[in-house]
């Protein structure tokens, strides 16, 4: 009998990470794809029955991109320069992906050497992959032939701007995989099944307990189980490191940024009576540690990573006072200059007095004395517009009491993050602040009830009346579980995101002195 081992190698969550470099401070680090580049080259050496995948959110994440976006977007992308550079067999669509709008999405699209699978995103008029090609069939020299079918995170619609999803549904990703699976089952006869999902898990792989909502975000789990003829399931958009098994599948998620990179190994032996067949699954997540970086990706993008760095260096204005962000759980227990700063930009952005943001990551580093472009962009990762709703009261209320729930009472008495905001993905992001209204939110008390004061203008807030409250879109959209937003009347949208918004008011506004209102209360 004769026996072959199929190699897999595939990053997920790249977030538009090439170099090794880490753009907040400029110092060097093991991640990225020209790290990425140099293992791939090497593997071709070793083996000619390799598949190389990226399984989303590739295109998305960096100054690098943004620039490259907001200046240069009448070059090739240079994700996908790398990308093509690396010779990827194919890549799933990310729900990052459409952050920059159709335009940027179709032009990297049209430019990729290779397909990109999303078999759940489909034509709104015709039914069919929106992207084409839901799946892949690679077939090798020795006759072995293996299928990728992908899919992306159904909830995407629940995040992302509407004008960047124009003439596309999302459908369940389980369902849809199952008929697009029998159909390969069927015409293409493969050796190996590989689902690439842009997803996680909703459950404990070992033990099946669930570990979030089951909104249909994360549905890995759910793929394993009940699609029995799935081999090796690729997962992504937790941005957590795991392998395991969910009965005969073999899952595997290999973190984010290009930090680490996931490995298959597939021993199939051939018999006349059976075919190729697996009779061996392995699944190994690898660091970057100690790769050099592929020179020849480092001088492709050389020239824009140097544009990228003269606008990270522009400062943009003065802080007087302290605007530094030393602790970020006291950042959310009492009120922070910097938060107060960001409330104020979107106020007067808005022309609105209430307001919402959150501080999007633990690394966010406030600012210093004088502000650059960088400090900006290590603040506000994500770009996000701002979107001004009509709420009541009510809506309100439970949003806080919403946010209220990132708060739990350890046995010491003091106050410690649910660990629901920290595992399995840390969702930091998710807990809110105001401006424009005073509250109190009482940790001791019951989730549900843990606001003990809420007003608007020394008022108590009317549980019936409307009230127009400026926030980002992604948390507009009902992002994060914050239900109560979603289908809310959008009263304006203020169509530039907020890295502009900042730069601008900087402009208007070149010297800020830091500030607090203490408008809100963490007790116990």
């Amino acid at each position: 009998m004769n026996e072959i081992m199929i190699t897999l190698l595939y990053t997920s969550d790249i977030h538009g990470n090439i170099l090794p470099l880490l753009y907040g401070t400029n110092e060097e680090a093991d991640l990225g794809l020209a790290k990425f580049a140099s293992i791939v080259e090497q593997k071709r050496k070793e083996t000619d029955h390799l598949l190389v995948v990226d399984n989303g959110d590739c295109i998305q994440g960096t100054p690098l991109m943004s620039h490259y976006v907001k200046e240069h977007a009448d070059r090739p992308n240079p994700i996908i320069e790398t990308l093509n550079t690396i010779q990827i067999d194919a890549a799933v669509v990310g729900n990052h992906e459409f952050n920059f709008g159709q335009s940027i999405l179709h032009q990297a699209v049209k430019e990729s050497h290779f397909p990109w699978l999303a078999a759940n995103v489909v034509d709104s008029e015709q039914n069919e992959p929106y992207f084409g090609q839901p799946y892949l069939i690679k077939t090798f020299t020795s006759g072995i032939k293996v299928a990728i079918v992908g899919a992306t995170t159904q909830y995407t619609p629940n995040w992302e701007k509407p004008d960047h999803l124009k003439g596309m549904r999302f459908i369940e990703a389980t369902s849809t995989l199952q008929k697009w699976i029998e159909h390969i089952k069927k015409e293409e006869k493969p050796d190996v099944l590989i689902v690439a999902y842009h997803g996680g898990f909703e459950r404990d792989i070992e033990t099946g307990e669930p570990t979030e909502q089951l909104t249909g975000e994360n549905e890995g789990y759910r793929i394993a189980q009940t699609l029995p003829d799935v081999d090796v399931l690729l997962t992504g958009h937790q941005h957590r490191i795991l392998t395991g098994c969910i009965d005969d599948c073999l899952v595997i998620q290999p973190g984010h940024h290009g930090s680490a990179y996931g490995e298959i190994q597939l021993t199939l032996v051939h018999s006349a009576s059976h075919g190729w067949r697996i009779t061996r699954k392995k699944a190994y997540i690898h660091t970057l540690e100690d790769v050099q970086a592929s020179e020849k990706i480092i001088q492709m993008v050389s020239s824009l990573e140097a544009s990228t760095q003269r606008w990270l260096d522009q400062p943009i204005g003065i802080i007087q006072g302290d605007m530094t962000i030393i602790n970020p759980l006291h950042v959310r227990l009492q009120k922070h200059p910097f938060i107060e700063l960001i409330q104020t930009i979107q106020m007067e952005a808005s022309g609105v007095d209430i307001s919402v943001t959150a501080l999007l990551s633990n690394d966010s580093p406030g600012f210093s004395h004088s502000v650059t472009m960088r400090e900006v962009v290590s603040n506000y990762i994500f770009p996000n517009s701002l979107v001004v709703l009509a709420l009541t009261g009510q809506n309100i209320k439970d949003a806080i009491e919403q946010s209220a729930t990132y708060f739990i009472l350890k046995e010491d008495d003091t106050i410690q993050v649910n660990p629901t905001y920290t595992t399995p993905k840390p969702q930091h992001f998710n807990y809110d602040m105001w401006e424009g209204i005073h509250y109190i939110i009482d940790v001791s008390r019951p989730f549900g009830s843990r606001i003990t004061h809420l007003s608007y203008k020394e008022e108590p807030l009317q549980m019936d009346r409307e009230y127009e409250v400026v926030m980002n879109n992604y948390r507009a959209s009902g992002g994060g579980n914050f239900d109560m937003f979603c289908q809310k009347r959008v009263v304006k949208e203020i169509q530039r995101d907020m890295v502009d918004l900042i730069s601008d008011y900087f402009q208007q506004h070149p010297i800020i002195k830091a500030r607090v209102t203490n408008n809100f209360k963490v007790v116990h």
